[in-house]
């Protein structure tokens, strides 16, 4: 499974949050978790250090049971400093027990934080749902396969669970200034999304609409919002510069094991990084909200 530097996810965050605040307003999560009991139990995959938490433990409200889960013993180890930073800004009370158990609360919330080391490539089958209502992740859909999205949609399903996944891409990605050759290394760029990143081969663009389908067929209802990053202005550099290298590297990747030459692709990534002080960048992605529609029955 691809890893994450904690360096990475504290770049994008901000980002991340300003998306998903703009999809808000079409998501109702209030319907999606009508009549659960309280504390509503949450497991979030793929946690990372804990961003996925940090933004929506506030939005649900009430007392809450959150499972933190992912492989990377690293990024699970740096969930309490990274909340604690997070909770001093806010005006939260945070307090890590003995056993490792986090105590969060702020006004109108309260969360107990369990961390769990899992490797969701290959141990999916050992991810404990009974019980759990809101089953949730971030910026993941789109780096598994179609078998893993539908044992995942079984899982949920079998255990009744609502779903809220996060910032998946959709393809959509638009530079301006414009470069000739945006698109080119756009569309390698797609293509190497689709390589196998532990899960079996990515859907890629296709996760969101597989995993809508998938849990249609099993009764449940499916709302889906766009929830685009909006990279400019000057807090927008190191953005933009840590995702144009990462596009060209993969590119470039892509383009050697199609047989391609890839100095284009670099004469491409000189160009874009000379405008970068004056470069906006859109780059599309969708959340997915969906919940049992017998649960409003």
């Amino acid at each position: 499974m691809t890893g994450f530097s904690t360096d990475w996810l504290r770049l994008r965050e901000p980002w991340d949050r300003a998306a998903r605040a703009a999809a808000w307003p079409q998501l109702d999560l209030g319907v999606a978790l009508a009549g659960r009991a309280a504390p509503l139990t949450v497991v979030d995959l793929g946690c990372g250090s804990g961003a996925n938490l940090r933004e929506l433990a506030p939005r649900l409200g009430g007392r809450q049971h959150w499972r933190l889960v992912d492989h990377d013993a690293a990024l699970l180890a740096a969930v309490p400093d990274a909340l604690a930073r997070w909770a001093a800004d806010a005006g939260h009370r945070l307090q890590v027990q003995a056993d490792g158990v986090i105590e969060l609360s702020g006004a109108g919330f309260s969360a107990r934080i369990e961390r769990q080391p899992l490797d969701l490539a290959q141990q999916l089958h050992r991810l404990a749902l009974d019980g759990v209502q809101l089953v949730t992740g971030s910026a993941l859909l789109d780096l598994v396969s179609a078998d893993w999205l539908d044992r995942l949609a079984a899982q949920a399903a079998g255990a009744g669970a609502a779903l809220l996944f996060a910032l998946s891409v959709d393809g959509r990605c638009d530079w301006l200034p414009a470069d000739p050759q945006d698109g080119a290394a756009q569309a390698l760029f797609d293509r190497h999304q689709r390589r196998d990143k532990g899960f079996g081969p990515a859907l890629g663009l296709a996760a969101v609409a597989h995993l809508a389908q998938r849990l249609a067929a099993r009764g449940y209802r499916v709302a889906q919002a766009p929830s685009d990053w909006v990279i400019e202005g000057e807090a927008a550099a190191d953005m933009l510069a840590a995702l144009l290298d990462g596009m060209a590297a993969a590119a470039a990747e892509q383009a050697q094991d199609e047989g391609a030459a890839p100095d284009s692709l670099r004469d491409w990534q000189c160009r874009r990084h000379a405008l970068l002080a004056a470069s906006r960048l859109r780059i599309g992605h969708v959340d997915l909200l969906a919940w049992p529609a017998s649960a409003l029955t």
